[in-house]
Order: C-alpha cells, then sequence, then structure tokens
C-alpha cells in the first residue's frame, strides 16, 4: 500500500453529501459531513459551565445540528448558528429526518453523547441514549468533575 502524501490528503475531496427530500417542507435539501473543526466546535457547544460545575446541554441540538450542515448548491451554509431556534420550531418530524442524515454522515450516535460526557468531566453521566438517536433524560444534565 502506498502512503498518501500530505499533498493529497490536504486536497482530497473527504466531505460527503447527501440529499434528502422533506416533505413537510416542500422539497429536498442537501446535508454535508462536518470538518474536523465543525465537529469540535459543536461537541464543544453542548458543554456549558468550567470545572466542576461542567453540564451538557442538548437543547435545541437537533435544529443546531440540522443548521450547521444544510447547503446549498455551492457548498455555503444556508443557516447561521442564530437562525438555530428559527429552526427548532419547524416540524419534530422534518427536523429528525434530516437530523438522522446529519447523524450518518457525521458519524454521530447516542454513545458520542456518552462519550462527550465522559471526556469533559471523567464522570459518566446519567445520559439515556440509543444509536438511533442523540438523546438524553433531559436536555442538560449535570456532569461533576473529577479535577
Amino acid at each position: 500500500m502506498t502512503l498518501l502524501s500530505k499533498t493529497e490528503i490536504l486536497t482530497a475531496n473527504d466531505l460527503q453529501t447527501e440529499d434528502i427530500t422533506v416533505p413537510e417542507w416542500g422539497g429536498s435539501v442537501r446535508v454535508r459531513s462536518f470538518t474536523g473543526r465543525e465537529r469540535d466546535a459543536f461537541e464543544a457547544s453542548m458543554v456549558r459551565g468550567d470545572g466542576k460545575d461542567r453540564k451538557v446541554d442538548l437543547t435545541n441540538m437537533r435544529a443546531r445540528l440540522v443548521g450547521l450542515t444544510v447547503i446549498d448548491e455551492t457548498g455555503q451554509r444556508l443557516f447561521t448558528d442564530e437562525e438555530a431556534d428559527l429552526l427548532g420550531a419547524k416540524s419534530g418530524a422534518a427536523l429528525d429526518r434530516v437530523f438522522a442524515v446529519a447523524q450518518k454522515l457525521n458519524g454521530l450516535s447516542g454513545s458520542d453523547v456518552e462519550e462527550l460526557t465522559k471526556n469533559s468531566s471523567g464522570v459518566p453521566s446519567a445520559a439515556s441514549t440509543s444509536d438511533s438517536a442523540l438523546s438524553l433524560d433531559s436536555n442538560t444534565q449535570t456532569i461533576s468533575s473529577g479535577v
């Protein structure tokens, strides 16, 4: 097997997209996978507070993920971070449909929430997750720090 060069790695078109029909919205949308920076920022956005007072906050998480991953024909995001609340007011079924594609393209699962909780605190949260969807029993879970 030949090893890739730096140039080959940096020029590889490795961001996946998938078009999905959203009947509730009357058409289709294109969903794109995250860059490494975008994934880190998304995960960091779910942690609130510092030290022993850190919490995992999943408030409006589906709409935030949809807003970060839905793009136009040129690859530009359709929604800003500030517009996530507007998306959160849309049909839950429609958001779930697009969220599932974004989740798949980005390799996100329920166990990722548990991992995020462990990484941010060193202590597992009381998360109730499944591999088919990221979810917690409530929107915000307190996590204690062993630091």
